[in-house]
């Protein structure tokens, strides 16, 4: 079956609420971040710069790969690419607590990610998206404007970040009260969102459960053992690895859905990946979170988070 046959039903009006969703997110986790944060980074830059590696260069190469290789669909093709060039979700800093992985590490690269986002999500998009020969003829189809792209990035992104980081160190004693309800609505509200727009499409998800499902699955792993191998074989101590690894694979899908309502409403296909993973990835990252969780890491392994938390 044709995923061009797909067609969802989307309300022009919603775009303005998952814009205000996505900022709200991004502004709940930049509340606890501080510029130590960054010159932590400048500091000891190893593991981040394996990890942005990772999410920025890796993944969006091997996605581009597995999709030309496996002559995806180019609506689908198109989704995973977009996906892959999204930066890690901020529910990855809560994974890597569960999972009792390196959280400042965690808490760092989403700031630092979702900073560089504001231009690689753009231009690896593009990039991998025309590299493509697949998805090559869709992508000058809709003839993307890539400044447009830029902006509306800068927006749901860069803004509610520098602001949260404002009122974070302007406002320290309502930022404690506030930044946990603060993620906790947001969530609710995106599930919520998220919800509404499976139930008022959900013969069309059914019917091509079969052409979606396993993609996202697979890609989703992928991701994960991105993370995690680039890792693993770089020499990081296990905290690190896990943080990484979550990072990579915990993947920002809500702006993904921002990009796709603003510049294709009518790719249907893209929706159904989009859609699909910001569900999937919560099940197989909180998983993942409960499996190490049961696996304690030695005294001293902890001792990096809990001191880099401390310096907070």
């Amino acid at each position: 079956m044709n995923v061009e046959q797909v067609n969802i039903a989307f309300d022009p009006s919603s775009l303005v609420l998952i814009n205000l969703i996505v900022a709200l997110m991004m502004f709940g986790v930049s509340l606890d971040l501080r510029a130590e944060d960054f010159r932590r980074i400048a500091r000891a830059p190893r593991a981040p710069v394996i990890g942005l590696l990772a999410q920025f260069l890796l993944l969006p190469a091997l996605t581009c790969l597995a999709c030309w290789a496996l002559a995806i669909q180019p609506e689908l093709a198109l989704g995973m690419t977009l996906i892959a060039a999204c930066p890690g979700g901020s529910f990855s800093n809560i994974m890597t607590w569960m999972a009792r992985g390196n959280v400042a590490l965690s808490v760092s690269m989403t700031a630092v990610s979702s900073v560089a986002a504001s231009v690689l999500t753009p231009l690896n998009f593009a990039f991998y998206a025309w590299l493509n020969p697949h998805t090559r003829p869709l992508l000058t189809q809709i003839a993307l404007d890539p400044l447009s792209l830029l902006l509306l990035v800068l927006l749901v992104l860069g803004v509610p970040l520098l602001a949260g980081m404002w009122v974070g160190r302007r406002f320290p004693q309502l930022t404690l009260k506030v930044e946990k309800p603060l993620r906790l609505v947001a969530l609710l509200v995106m599930l919520a969102f998220v919800a509404l727009a499976f139930s008022r499409n959900l013969q069309q998800f059914t019917q091509h459960f079969h052409l979606f499902f396993w993609l996202v699955v697979a890609h989703n792993a992928l991701a994960l053992g991105t993370g995690y191998l680039s890792a693993r074989l770089s020499g990081l101590p296990p905290a690190d690895r896990r943080a990484l690894t979550l990072e990579v694979g915990i993947q920002n899908s809500a702006l993904g859905l921002v990009i796709i309502f603003t510049f294709f409403p009518q790719a249907g296909g893209m929706l159904l990946i989009a859609a699909f993973w910001g569900c999937w990835h919560l099940i197989s990252g909180l998983g993942l979170a409960w499996l190490w969780s049961r696996h304690p890491l030695q005294p001293e392994a902890l001792l990096t988070p809990l001191a880099n938390l401390g310096e907070k």
